[in-house]
């Protein structure tokens, strides 16, 4: 595999507004030295920050997103059946981007507005059974973990709906600038960009199931071990959002060079094109 000089970690927001203290930003080099957090402008991320910080790298770095790229197509054969939409990821993000008018990049309007039908907000709504739909990689990753995420449900505190189809605007903010895997092939230089699921790290770096989320210097110090790193220099807040950033930067660094990790066995090229795949799942 290529070899990369930097590795980081975005924990994403799907939030109202332009400023969001859920997101977080960490990155380490090659090596074994501890991941640190990136200080975000103003002292509080927003996502065009995070656009405008990734767009000013232009060296080998690998840099991970926790929330979904796309949504689901092969399973139903469109992303949003019975609506006009493009039938690739990288138009879709397009038609997104385009019909929104949020703040900083968000897509609140786009679950709640444009395609409201489609989305899971309450028992309103009907049989919340009906509205679950997942992606190939998805469904894969619920035959090991036991527990996976939808874009279509738009309730609970993590709101991954949100957060992903906010994350599609950023992707098309830079995909001109970025390779971004798989809908990209894996260039022999430059940052790329990938998919991941927070959890993956937890669980390799041997965060018990059911207690993904580190919350304290030892138990983050413990995890960066398994993983191959050194001690991280103390935080003055130890959040769920910057400890997930911490630790799934140096879990990218320990795992980046599996070939397993790039070519996934169900991993096609319509899967590619349309609906992307969450690095580490295999």
């Amino acid at each position: 595999m290529r070899p990369f000089a930097r590795f980081a970690c975005a924990d994403w927001s799907g939030a109202k507004g332009s400023r969001h203290p859920g997101i977080a930003l960490a990155v380490c080099e090659a090596g074994n030295e501890a991941p640190r957090l990136v200080p975000a402008p103003s002292g509080i991320w927003s996502r065009q920050a995070v656009a405008d910080w990734l767009l000013a790298q232009d060296d080998d770095l690998l840099i991970a997103f926790d929330f979904s790229f796309a949504p689901p197509m092969i399973a139903r054969g469109a992303y949003l059946p019975g609506d006009e939409l493009p039938t690739t990821a990288k138009p879709f993000w397009a038609y997104v981007d385009d019909i929104c008018d949020d703040p900083d990049l968000g897509a609140a309007s786009f679950l709640e507005k444009h395609h409201r039908r489609h989305f899971y907000f309450g028992a309103a709504d009907g049989v919340k059974s009906t509205f679950l739909h997942w992606r190939q990689c998805e469904l894969l990753n619920k035959h090991s973990s036991g527990k996976i995420s939808t874009v279509f449900d738009a309730i609970g505190a993590s709101q991954v709906a949100k957060a992903s189809f906010a994350g599609m605007r950023f992707l098309h903010h830079v995909r001109d600038h970025v390779a971004i895997w798989p809908f990209d092939p894996l260039p022999e230089r430059g940052p790329v960009v990938v998919e991941i699921y927070t959890t993956i790290a937890a669980r390799a770096a041997g965060v018990a199931k059911g207690r993904s989320k580190i919350r304290d210097a030892n138990g983050l110090d413990d995890a960066l071990s398994a993983l191959g790193s050194l001690p991280h220099t103390p935080l003055e807040r130890y959040t769920d959002h910057a400890t997930d950033a911490l630790l799934t930067a140096a879990w990218l660094r320990a795992t980046a060079s599996n070939p397993q990790f790039w070519t996934p066995t169900a991993l096609n090229c319509e899967i590619a094109a349309t609906e992307g795949w969450t690095f580490g799942i295999i």
